[in-house]
């Protein structure tokens, strides 16, 4: 097909292996990453982050279901793959096959993971999750002997990592990590030291690898911040990491109008113009995971300089008041997010317009619309 949308989300590549080698550099040598790629790689493309970031150095990757793992595989990426939702008895066989590494927290599945190893006449690596206070995936503490007295009938299986999550690791001045962190690390004292052959133990996202370099134990697990964003907007300040957001969304006008003063502008006509304007039209839309929420806050930049939208987002499209930039015309690019000229629009701000995170904001405009590579280190 010939025609394509006017919508691309465009992402860097240069700036998913710069922002992986910037977290290595904060790490000791002893410290792993796993490069969390879940979620399509929190919407710039599963493989070809997945790619990118092996380029920089990754050998560890984290992905929320089997399903992702077994892309990567097919895609020919090697390395450890760990499936952090873990799996059913179902996939035990396809999990055994495609050499990945589930996260357990149920002895059934476990066995059933057992029994395919044994079929297959291979072990299997596992890794254990634990819940110290995330209140989702995960045993409990008290429950953490008796599971792995479980996993240690399971000859087929090794345990290779025991890993917990942090709730409020980004929640400037709560204390609340370090007492999570102390039940996790009272609970591994019996385990032997990895270098033993022990476990590695992970508890550390984003947030906390660098809000709490004492807590990366053995393996850190970044997610925001390989795409150039940080977990909260404070703790962009005082740390020596320079990312580069690597997704920038664009669109182009179809059409620009004007419009007199009084006139009611889209859906409800929640917009009434203060004196004539010129509109720019954009193909941009709730569709295209650009929010009804944003109506009435958000801007855009067209020809480098800010402007705002106005009236209702519809499914489709969205306006553009372009009064005071005469030059802009059907054809132009328009950029929702990302730079322009010397304009920018983050992530952070479009989070803060829709009431929410910048995690979703990129998600979102990820699955929504149709992904683009460039190379900016590129010859």
């Amino acid at each position: 097909m010939a025609s394509r949308s006017w919508n691309s989300v465009e992402i860097d590549l240069a700036a998913l292996r710069h922002n992986y080698r910037e977290i290595s550099r904060l790490l000791s040598p002893a410290v792993r990453i796993l490069a969390v790629v879940k979620a399509d790689a929190y919407g710039h493309g599963l493989l070809p982050a997945a790619t990118a970031f092996a380029q920089a150095g990754a050998d560890a990757f984290g992905v929320a279901e089997v399903e992702e793992g077994v892309l990567l595989r097919q895609a020919g990426i090697a390395g450890q793959i760990v499936v952090m939702l873990g799996c059913d008895a179902q996939a035990a066989a396809e999990v055994v096959a495609r050499q990945l590494t589930p996260v357990v927290y149920d002895l059934a599945v476990a066995q059933a993971l057992g029994r395919a190893a044994a079929a297959a006449g291979v072990g299997l690596p596992v890794q254990v999750k634990v819940d110290v206070g995330m209140g989702r995936l995960g045993i409990l503490p008290g429950e953490f002997p008796g599971f792995m007295a479980g996993l240690a009938k399971i000859p087929q299986l090794r345990v290779a990592g025991v890993l917990s999550h942090f709730p409020k690791a980004d929640a400037e001045g709560d204390p609340a990590s370090e007492a999570q962190y102390a039940s996790f690390v009272e609970l591994l004292a019996a385990l032997p030291p990895p270098a033993g052959g022990g476990p590695l133990r992970h508890i550390a996202n984003s947030a906390a690898l660098l809000r709490y370099p004492g807590l990366r134990c053995d393996m850190v697990r970044p997610g925001i911040s390989l795409y150039g964003c940080y977990p909260a907007s404070w703790l962009g300040r005082d740390f020596s990491l320079s990312l580069r957001p690597a997704m920038r969304f664009r669109t182009r006008v179809l059409q620009v109008k004007e419009v007199p003063a009084g006139q009611g502008i889209s859906y409800g006509h929640t917009y009434v113009t203060e004196r004539p304007t010129r509109l720019a039209v954009l193909p941009a839309g709730y569709d295209d995971g650009y929010l009804r929420r944003l109506a009435g806050r958000a801007e855009v930049l067209l020809a480098g300089q800010r402007v705002p939208i106005r009236g209702m987002v519809c499914m489709n499209a969205c306006m553009a008041d372009v009064t005071d930039i005469p030059s802009v015309r059907a054809g132009d690019e328009a950029v929702l997010l990302g730079r322009q000229g010397a304009g920018e629009i983050g992530a952070d701000e479009l989070a803060r317009w829709s009431g929410t995170i910048n995690y979703e904001i990129l998600c979102l405009f990820g699955a929504c619309n149709r992904q683009t590579y460039i190379d900016s280190d590129a010859p």
